[in-house]
C-alpha cells in the first residue's frame, strides 16, 4: 500500500505519539519522512515515532491512516517488522552477534574500496569468480580512484566512506565485499553514520587484513556477524578449495561446520573451549586498542594472523594487547598464518612465550590469513575449539 500511520494515542515524554511505517520498503519510508519534516532521530528499527501535532499534516501529505493493529499486521506481512533482537545494535563482547541472510544466485554484491588502491586486472579475476557463483557485482563509484596526495589510498576518506554507505544502505545489495586491503579503513570509520547503517536489514561484510578495522566496527556498532575471508582481488588468485570454502559459507552455510576440517594445525596448549569468534589481523587489533570500535577477546575464541611483520613487531603487538587487557577473559586462540614474518623458529618462540601463559586452549599454524588457500571465518558466531583434535566447530550456520 505504501506509507501508513496509526492514531496518536501512545504517551511518552508528556506527549502523544503515532507510528509512521511503510509496508513497501524502508527506503520509501525514509524518503517520505525526510520530505515532510520528520526527524531521522525518530526512527527506530521499522517505524518513526511522530508527535500528535504532525499527524494531520502527514495524512494530508499521503500517509494512510490505519489502526495500530493494522500497522503491525502489514509490517509482518511485508517482512519489514523488526524486533529489537533482530535489528542491528551494539552488543557486549562475548555475545553472539546477529546473523545476516545467506546469499543466493542472482543476489547483488556491492564491491567497494575503503582502503588501498585497487589493481583492475586482479579485481576483474575476483569479479569473474563471484559471477561464476551466480552472483551479480555492483562496483562502488570510487573503486579505481586514487588519493591526490597519498598514493596508498583509493581516493579521499569521504569518497571511500560514501561508497561503503551507499552499498550498505542499498536494499538491492545483499552483501558488501571489499575490493582489497592495504591501509585506509581506520581513517574513514568516524565518517560513517552508524545510526543510518543500523536502519537497514543486516548484510554480511567480507574481507580480511585491513578490513579487520571494519569487522571490529560492525561488531561494536551494529552487532553483526561479518566474514573474515578473501577480498575480491585475493579471491581471483585463491585456490579452488579456498574459494569453495568462502562460497559455501556465504551461500550454503549449513554445510560449513568444522572450520579446520582438512586443515592441519599444531597444539600449543591442549584443551577445549567454547566462545564467540573474534579477532583478525594482529596489527589492526593492536592499533585499535583504546578506540570506540575495539572488540576485546572477553568470552571469545580469538583468531590471529598477520603478514610481513618481523618477530619483534609481532611480540610488540601481542604485548600491547596483553598490557591493555584486551585478552582478559579469552577462552581460546587460533593462530593463523604469519606470512613472511621472519624465522619460523623465532616467531614460534614469540607466540609461545607471550600467549601460552594465558592457559587457554591454543592451536597454531592454521591456514588463515594472507595465503591463497586461506579458510574463511565468521566473526561473531559461537564455536567450540578442541585443541587436541584440531577442530573449530560452529554452533550454528554463520548466516541464516
Amino acid at each position: 500500500m505504501g506509507v501508513l500511520i496509526d492514531p496518536p494515542v501512545w504517551p511518552a515524554h508528556g506527549r502523544l505519539w503515532a507510528h509512521l511505517v511503510s509496508d513497501v520498503s524502508l527506503q520509501e519510508l525514509h524518503a517520505f519522512a525526510s520530505a515532510h519534516g520528520v526527524s531521522r532521530r525518530g526512527f527506530e528499527r521499522d517505524h518513526y515515532d511522530v508527535p500528535a501535532e504532525l499527524h494531520g499534516a502527514l495524512v494530508a501529505a499521503g500517509a494512510v491512516p490505519v489502526s495500530a493493529r493494522d500497522v503491525v499486521r502489514r509490517l509482518h506481512a511485508s517482512g519489514l517488522r523488526r524486533r529489537k533482537s533482530e535489528a542491528p545494535s551494539p552488543r557486549w563482547p562475548g555475545q553472539e552477534l546477529l546473523r545476516a541472510p545467506r546469499l543466493a544466485p542472482g543476489d547483488r554484491v556491492g564491491v567497494v574500496a575503503p582502503a588501498g588502491v585497487v589493481w583492475e586486472d586482479r579485481l576483474a579475476r575476483g569479479i569473474a569468480r563471484l559471477e561464476s557463483w551466480g552472483l551479480r557485482v555492483q562496483l562502488g563509484e570510487h573503486v579505481f580512484a586514487r588519493h591526490g596526495e597519498l598514493a596508498y589510498l583509493a581516493g579521499t576518506d569521504s569518497d571511500r566512506a560514501g561508497d561503503l554507505t551507499r552499498a550498505w544502505t542499498d536494499d538491492g545489495v545483499a552483501a558488501v565485499m571489499l575490493a582489497r586491503g592495504g591501509y585506509g579503513c581506520q581513517r574513514m570509520l568516524d565518517l560513517l553514520d552508524w545510526r543510518r547503517l543500523a536502519e537497514v536489514c543486516p548484510k554480511p561484510i567480507i574481507g580480511f587484513s585491513d578490513v579487520t578495522a571494519l569487522h571490529e566496527a560492525v561488531a561494536s556498532r551494529l552487532g553483526l556477524v561479518s566474514v573474515h575471508g578473501h577480498v575480491v582481488t585475493s579471491l581471483g588468485a585463491a585456490s579452488l578449495g579456498s574459494a569453495e570454502r568462502l562460497r559455501r559459507l556465504l551461500m550454503q552455510p549449513e554445510l560449513v561446520t568444522d572450520l579446520l576440517d582438512g586443515v592441519p594445525v599444531g597444539t600449543l596448549v591442549a584443551g577445549r573451549a567454547e566462545g564467540v569468534l573474534v579477532g583478525g589481523n594482529l596489527m589492526l587489533l593492536a592499533s585499535a586498542v583504546g578506540t570506540s570500535i575495539s572488540r576485546p577477546a572477553r568470552g571469545g575464541i580469538v583468531v590471529l594472523e598477520d603478514v610481513s611483520e618481523p618477530p619483534y613487531r609481532v611480540d610488540r603487538q601481542i604485548t600491547q594487547l596483553l598490557r591493555s587487557g584486551w585478552f582478559e577473559g579469552v577462552r581460546g586462540i587460533v593462530l593463523g598464518a604469519f606470512t613472511n614474518c621472519g624465522a619460523p623458529r623465532e616467531l614460534d618462540a614469540v607466540l609461545g612465550e607471550r600467549l601460552a601463559p594465558l592457559a587457554v586452549p591454543i592451536v597454531r599454524g592454521a591456514d588463515l590469513g594472507h595465503t591463497p588457500t586461506t579458510i574463511s571465518v565468521p566473526l561473531g558466531v559461537r564455536a567450540t575449539l578442541d585443541a587436541d583434535a584440531g577442530s573449530l566447530v560452529l554452533d550454528r550456520p554463520a548466516l541464516v
